[in-house]
């Protein structure tokens, strides 16, 4: 059996998402908002860029485009998001993934809550840059 990549859950398929208006108006209306101290790419090891890079490929298709679009989304993120954020973001989400009474207490958390926002966002505005 496969090992799941902890990066994986991060990943999502961009093609069967929101439509791209809707996404850009997202976008738009939620970038005033503040987000973590911005990132630097050296700041990334290679492992979780490549890590990351391999889910979004296995998300979105083989080949060499969506190779470069991949790229491009995990190197938006960089700059933007800390490293730190972005494992804090990434184990949260895997955490609510759990589910179930342990951790009613993190989804109800403002900070929490800000913290999977940061990198939604982030994530949402790599679409736009690297998907078109």
């Amino acid at each position: 059996m496969k090992k799941k990549s902890p990066f994986s859950s991060m990943v999502r398929r961009v093609s069967g998402g929101w439509p791209r208006a809707r996404l850009t108006a997202l976008v738009l209306a939620l970038g005033t908002a503040p987000v973590a101290a911005q990132g630097t790419d050296d700041d990334y090891p290679t492992a979780a860029k490549a890590d990351y890079v391999l889910g979004c490929m296995a998300a979105n298709g083989q080949n060499r485009r969506v190779l470069e679009q991949c790229a491009c989304a995990v190197d938006h993120i960089a700059s933007v998001l800390t490293y730190d954020a972005y494992v804090q973001a990434e184990t949260m989400l895997r955490t609510l993934q759990v589910g179930g009474e342990r951790v009613s207490a993190m989804r109800g958390s403002a900070r929490h809550n800000k913290i999977v926002a940061d990198l939604r966002r982030t994530q949402a505005e790599a679409d736009i840059l690297c998907f078109q």
